[in-house]
């Protein structure tokens, strides 16, 4: 579960989050919307402690994020992956030594990794590109090692920053229904969007940041 609980972020004397109140429960798919500069990428950075926060508390689970330890970060971080909207792929790397990368962190050893990247491989649709470099793929493509990044290590959490923002509708909707897929078997998915016909569509909850402030939060089934 995620809990901010009264959680205000400033930058100086502006708020980018202010009085925030939410709770995701495990297994949820989130919208998080709003206009540029509403919050949404600070919500994210708060949520893996890259901030702390001005005022409040955030929970991920029993773990108080504002709290921990420095060495109890890396603990936090592995419960939470992150496909980020500028991709951050190492592009000197294959595809598959991408997608290894955080599974050498964590200590698996090589028949292990190969075993994990050739399945998430094939979950995003991309078997027999491993050996390609990122110069290589299309930019849905290139989304979509992200996201079998971002979810190697079996995150409870996965925070996707705009992951169709750059993409034709089509190859959006290849996404959303892969992030979908990834929901459906039990992990937590926070999305970030501009994108409000992709959040009509698909009725999940949506959260509406403005100022810093929530100012819609909507349950749909």
């Amino acid at each position: 579960m995620i809990k901010f609980d009264k959680v205000v972020k400033k930058f100086g004397s502006t708020p980018a989050l202010d009085n925030v109140d939410l709770e995701i429960n495990d297994k949820e798919f989130v919208f998080l919307t709003g206009p540029t500069g509403a919050g949404k990428t600070t919500f994210f950075r708060l949520l893996i402690r890259d901030l702390l926060p001005t005022k409040g508390k955030i929970f991920v689970g029993d773990l108080d994020v504002a709290k921990l330890p420095s060495h109890k970060i890396p603990h936090l971080r592995k419960k939470i992956g992150v496909v980020f909207q500028d991709l951050k792929l190492l592009l000197d790397r294959t595809i598959f030594e991408n997608i290894a990368l955080p599974l050498e962190i964590i200590g698996k050893t090589p028949s292990e990794i190969k075993r994990r990247v050739d399945e998430l491989l094939f979950l995003v649709g991309l078997s027999g590109l491993g050996v390609r470099f990122p110069r290589e793929l299309s930019g849905g493509e290139l989304q979509r090692v992200t996201i079998a990044r971002a979810i190697a290590a079996d995150p409870q959490i996965l925070l996707a920053d705009e992951p169709t923002g750059n993409l034709d509708i089509g190859t959006s909707w290849g996404i959303m229904k892969l992030l979908s897929e990834i929901n459906e078997r039990g992990t937590t998915v926070v999305m970030a969007t501009h994108n409000m016909e992709i959040v009509a569509a698909l009725k999940k909850r949506k959260i509406v940041l403005d100022k810093g402030k929530i100012t819609k939060d909507e349950k749909r089934i």
